[in-house]
């Protein structure tokens, strides 16, 4: 059964008022017009005037792939109702093949047209993996694929200036973002990096 269009939200401006969506808004049909959405909803959400009332999503507009630990849902961080996101959670944005059956399933089932990759300040992931790289102790059981993952990009910026819990988790979100943008099963979408900042509440794009 065809689902009934929905109009078109006004954006909101940082600092305006909060723009009620009709219950016939219609879902953003393009990468570029996904992601202006999500951004829009997220400078909604960082300046407290998210909006309080959504209609449900004839369907996702956008997949994010985020972490199990950050402080907020991404329907919170990006202002958006339920069923307008395609939600999946994997400590430190880790791949498996469940986690790229649910994207693929996104992309080509759903047509979703955006895949986000959403890292995080603080990330717990990242700072278990430097604490076994500093002190050399086993990682147990099923966390051996957490520290599989994560490793690599911790030992790529192990020598920068700075946070190496930051630079290694910025690392892993693009690592995750370029393994999914080389997956031919994924052709078609377009797929970014991003950071949620907990203090701000802002996210960002990452090159």
């Amino acid at each position: 059964m065809a689902s009934t269009p929905r109009a078109l939200p006004t954006a909101t401006a940082v600092g305006a008022p909060a723009v009620a969506l009709s219950p016939a808004a219609v879902v953003p049909d393009s990468a570029s017009a996904a992601l202006d959405e999500l951004l829009q909803g997220n400078r909604r959400y960082a300046t407290g005037r998210a909006r309080r009332s959504r209609a449900a999503a004839p369907r996702p507009f956008a997949v994010v792939l985020g972490c199990v630990d950050a402080a907020a849902a991404p329907e919170l961080v990006f202002d958006q109702g339920l069923g307008d996101l395609l939600s999946i959670r994997t400590a430190g944005q880790v791949l498996d093949e469940a986690v790229l059956a649910s994207l693929q399933y996104g992309v080509q089932e759903l047509r979703v047209p955006l895949v986000v990759v959403l890292g995080h300040e603080g990330c717990g992931a990242v700072a278990a993996t430097l604490g076994r790289l500093r002190t050399g102790a086993a990682v147990p059981g099923h966390l051996e694929l957490l520290a599989e993952q994560i490793t690599p990009a911790a030992l790529r910026t192990r020598a920068l200036p700075g946070d190496w819990a930051e630079h290694t988790m910025r690392a892993q979100t693009v690592w995750a973002r370029d393994a999914i943008r080389a997956d031919c099963a994924f052709a078609g979408a377009s797929v970014v990096a991003a950071r949620f900042d907990a203090g701000s509440g802002l996210v960002s794009l990452l090159p």
